[in-house]
């Protein structure tokens, strides 16, 4: 009687000597792709070459090349002032628990911004080469400066994105800038490289930007970084510039830098009246 060979899944017939019951279908570099990602997902601060190379018993370089692919594609991301390794936006989509962490921290002190100041206040996230908005509490004023949970701004001509690219490797954000194009959204709008690293400069400065009608002819917002939370974020608050003066965008100003240092200590159930505080 003759015997019958198994197959691979795709119906493939296996040669005789690798008939076995149980078939080892594991890929050695997939395994260690894995292993990385295991690491990082366990590691809040981030992980270092040193423990990527020892976890996975690779060579420090053969360790590197795999997370210099992971962050090509962005599931890694680098933070090159203390070369350290995180999850990069590959993994954080819309419904990810990372952002659901952080829209939970920040939705009492957006709420609290919003009914302190009468206008709009956002939480955006760099995704890409674009800003995303990612929660949105809006103005309760029947004229207000709002966008859309879901809606994509440019980098350039935003406070969130200028607030969010001041912490960014230079090399990174002249990468952005070049594969997004600087288009004037406005007669106001920096299109030149150059005058946005200027302006970027100010940013690190004064702690928080300004797009003083820059995306939209019509509006103005102030941001300051959520640096805290090791994802590239930051809040604002927007109205129109009829009513919302640069004068009340600096006034703001002071209060999202000390909102947004707070969203990344607060626990989720903080009250709006910590927030404020």
């Amino acid at each position: 009687m003759a015997r019958r060979r198994k197959q691979e899944p795709d119906g493939t017939n296996l040669p005789d000597d690798e008939v076995r019951d149980e078939r080892d279908y594991s890929v050695r570099a997939v395994e260690r792709v894995c292993l990385i990602l295991n690491l990082l997902q366990e590691s809040v601060d981030g992980i270092t070459l040193n423990e990527v190379a020892q976890t996975t018993g690779l060579p420090k370089s053969s360790a590197f090349r795999y997370l210099w692919t992971l962050e090509h594609h962005r599931y890694v991301e680098r933070d090159e002032t203390n070369n350290l390794f995180r999850l990069g936006l590959g993994f954080v989509g819309m419904q990810s628990r990372h952002l659901e962490i952080l829209r939970e921290r920040a939705r009492p002190s957006l709420e609290a911004l919003r009914d302190e100041y009468g206008e709009t206040a956002n939480l955006g996230l760099l995704d890409g080469d674009h800003i995303i908005y990612i929660e949105i509490v809006e103005s309760r004023r029947g004229v207000r400066l709002a966008a859309s949970r879901g809606d994509r701004d440019p980098l350039h001509s935003t406070a969130l994105g200028k607030a969010i690219a001041a912490h960014l490797p230079e090399d990174r954000v002249r990468t952005l800038l070049d594969r997004a194009g600087m288009p004037g959204r406005t007669s106001a709008t920096i299109t030149s490289v150059g005058d946005f690293m200027t302006e970027l400069a100010g940013v690190r400065r004064n702690g928080y930007a300004i797009d003083n009608g820059e995306n939209e002819a019509d509006g103005r917002c102030v941001a300051a970084p959520l640096l805290g939370t090791h994802l590239p974020a930051a809040i604002s608050v927007s109205g129109p510039s009829s009513r919302f003066s640069m004068q009340d965008a600096k006034k703001v100003a002071k209060t999202l830098i000390r909102v947004a240092s707070g969203i990344a200590t607060n626990p989720v159930s903080a009250q709006r009246s910590e927030a404020m505080a």
